[in-house]
């Protein structure tokens, strides 16, 4: 009988453009070489919004993972703060592959993405752009802006044009960013208003966090028009999508589209819902069907038997 790998984990920081992002390295203890697997969160999330669940997980598995903080977010440096730019995000998925390359403690032929909600879209872009990755995991991505801000509704979305106005006008005089809620009640103006989504963000809270619920309202334009899911057709690697049946936030009908051309795509399809996924039995499904995934594509070391 086989047992899990202990580990460790340790504070990291490595720099990404003018600043520096703050993140956590799990090692297996008494593997050589592991590989490893990068994490990045959704909307204005933390890394100790239950990305450490999952990487504590993959370390079990005799995958070293680094689970990281975007900048202007948590403790990562960046100014202003809560500015959510998708160009600045992606370029720090880039510096964190960057990272893992230049430690000599993993295998840097062996490197795999998982990205969740929004980070699941920037997963796909960046497996998309990086084909020398092993393997990459899109959990209830993001995939289509235009999708998703239908799904928010025409009401709450011209409600957020007075205050995207504002930021627009505090960006030219370089003063402090208006900001708009991430998660509010159905109907309110935010970035999501879903039945599930305000509980669905406190209930990833841990004491003490980081986190803060607004974001600058300048980047509304900008999500409505990314649309991640085009690159699936792109990735050249085998990828995993963690696919939400009932998912309010990312519409799985549009990320089903977009999945089915990936040309090594493998799609695991879930009744719970988009914020289900981190917590109780269905993360215990995800994180074994995304465990199974990265040990088939990465090939860790097995655990020592036990007596």
């Amino acid at each position: 009988m086989t047992t899990a790998h202990s580990f460790t984990r340790r504070d990291i920081t490595f720099p990404s453009g003018d600043s520096t992002c703050a993140g956590w390295l799990y090692l297996p203890t008494g593997v050589t070489s592991p590989p490893v697997v990068v994490l990045g969160h959704g909307l204005g999330a933390t890394r100790d919004m239950r990305l450490d669940a999952f990487a504590e997980r993959f370390a079990q598995a005799g995958i070293a993972a680094v689970a990281f903080t975007y900048r202007h977010f948590g403790d990562s440096g960046g100014h202003p703060r809560q500015l959510l730019s998708i160009k600045r995000q992606l370029a720090d998925w880039d510096a964190a592959l960057a990272h893992v390359q230049a430690r000599p403690d993993i295998d840097r032929s062996r490197v795999a993405v998982w990205g969740s909600s929004f980070g699941g879209g920037h997963a796909i872009t960046v497996a998309s752009r990086h084909p020398e990755l092993r393997a990459a995991v899109a959990q209830c991505p993001f995939t289509d802006g235009l999708a998703s801000a239908l799904a928010l509704g025409p009401v709450a979305s011209l409600r957020m044009v007075p205050v995207l106005a504002r930021d627009l006008a505090t960006r030219v005089r370089g003063s402090a960013p208006a900001m708009v809620p991430i998660a509010a009640a159905p109907g309110s103006p935010a970035l999501m208003n879903a039945p599930d989504a305000l509980p669905g963000y406190q209930a990833l809270q841990p004491p003490g966090t980081t986190f803060r619920n607004e974001v600058a309202a300048r980047v509304i334009p900008t999500i409505a028009a990314y649309r991640p899911g085009r690159a699936a057709k792109k990735v050249t690697m085998p990828i995993l999508f963690c696919v939400s049946d009932t998912d309010s936030v990312t519409p799985p009908a549009q990320t089903l589209r977009y999945a089915s051309t990936a040309p090594l795509g493998e799609i695991r399809r879930y009744g719970a819902g988009h914020f289900d996924f981190y917590t109780g039995d269905t993360f215990e499904e995800l994180v074994r069907d995304q465990s199974e995934f990265l040990t088939r594509q990465l090939h860790p070391a097995p655990a020592a038997p036990t007596p």
